[in-house]
């Protein structure tokens, strides 16, 4: 809003527009009027609704941080019929939607988690450079639950099933993330362990701490195995820095799941800096200092490296779903698991999961999302 102005007033301009901005926040400019810009939903520069959904998929445009594409929030005239309790587990961008959607229709939720941050892997993976406009939509959802007093947050909370029961939960959402996949390869399990390869958490936190400074990269081998998103991350972190970076995938095309945006700047990153691409390549083992991979040929060749990353993927995160589902068994408590914790995806799916909370409360009875005027 602070850039508007300026443009504004420097009689420049006589009207500043916006594309993907009010896409991810219809109420852009009634908000900045009304004082209200902490509780902007900015778009973070994604491009899976938007570009991914039209230009990638023909598909009709959603977002990211705005599941209410294109109804807009009219959810926000609906109350509950009657008290209804709601513990989320798991404060992540999925639960915080959840969270935020359920209380601002009248239930009392209790989120739970076990950190000492709100935001899970989109704070954490925004402490990458690149990825730093990513921290607007957790810190929107933070400033969303704040105004919310029947949301009740606690942190460092990690949630037991006896803990969860003293709040009588009528609803139990599941919304525990993601970790990254350690496939059963030969040394790839004792070679992490070791500290030979590295994870993306691995990786982030030597970013944070400053272990991997410009100087530091400067023609260091860098090795990636897995060429999504996660692999496309770290080699855009260590090219532009002058490390020799190599990524490996089974795919016949590195990024080939990407949205085309992204698919662009990769190719763009990896021309400039010469980036090496082993594609239709499967690891077959993990040394202290290589990694072994299978070509298309079939010849068996050594990855030497500097550096190691395994970026095979995420996982779904369930430390305590099962003994939920035992616990609360031929019970009237539903369990409502979402996000990375149903299947490791993009933010996208498990926010729209969040919001989904109100079919969940409609078919139990909570709610009626009869057609409002």
């Amino acid at each position: 809003p602070e850039v508007v102005e300026k443009v504004l007033e420097s009689g420049d301009v006589d009207i500043v527009g916006m594309g993907r901005g009010l896409i991810a926040e219809p109420n852009w400019v009634s908000k900045v009027q009304n004082g209200e810009e902490e509780i902007l939903r900015k778009c973070i520069s994604c491009n899976v609704g938007c570009a991914g959904n039209r230009i990638g998929v023909n598909r009709p445009i959603r977002c990211t941080v705005n599941p209410a594409v294109p109804e807009g929030d009219i959810y926000k005239k609906l109350k509950v019929n009657k008290n209804c309790n709601v513990v989320v587990v798991g404060g992540g961008t999925a639960g915080l939607e959840a969270a935020c959607t359920a209380a601002e229709v009248g239930c009392n939720v209790f989120l739970l988690e076990k950190s000492g941050k709100l935001g899970g892997l989109s704070t954490f993976i925004s402490d990458l450079p690149s990825k730093n406009r990513m921290k607007d939509f957790p810190k929107y959802l933070e400033a969303r639950a704040k105004r919310l007093k029947n949301l009740y947050v606690f942190l460092n909370c990690e949630a037991t099933v006896d803990k969860i029961k003293q709040f009588k939960p009528d609803i139990i959402v599941n919304a525990t993330g993601s970790v990254p996949v350690v496939p059963p390869i030969k040394g790839l399990k004792e070679n992490i362990a070791a500290g030979h390869v590295d994870t993306i958490f691995e990786m982030i936190q030597k970013v944070k701490a400053g272990e991997y400074p410009d100087d530091f990269c400067k023609g260091k081998k860098v090795v990636v195995v897995g060429g999504g998103s996660v692999g496309l991350d770290v080699v855009e972190y260590f090219a532009p820095r002058g490390a020799e970076c190599t990524i490996v995938d089974m795919l016949p095309q590195i990024g080939m799941l990407a949205d085309p945006i992204t698919k662009c700047s990769m190719r763009e990153t990896h021309d400039k800096y010469g980036v090496k691409e082993y594609v239709n390549t499967a690891l077959q083992e993990v040394k202290e200092n290589a990694f072994t991979v299978k070509l298309p040929d079939g010849t068996i060749e050594d990855l030497n490296f500097d550096l190691g990353f395994n970026c095979l993927g995420m996982r779904a995160n369930n430390p305590i779903l099962v003994q939920l589902e035992e616990a609360f068994d031929n019970t009237d408590t539903f369990i409502y698991p979402i996000g990375d914790s149903v299947r490791a995806r993009r933010i996208m799916e498990g926010t729209m999961e969040g919001r989904a909370i109100l079919n969940v409360l409609e078919a139990r009875g909570f709610l009626e999302l009869a057609p409002l005027e």
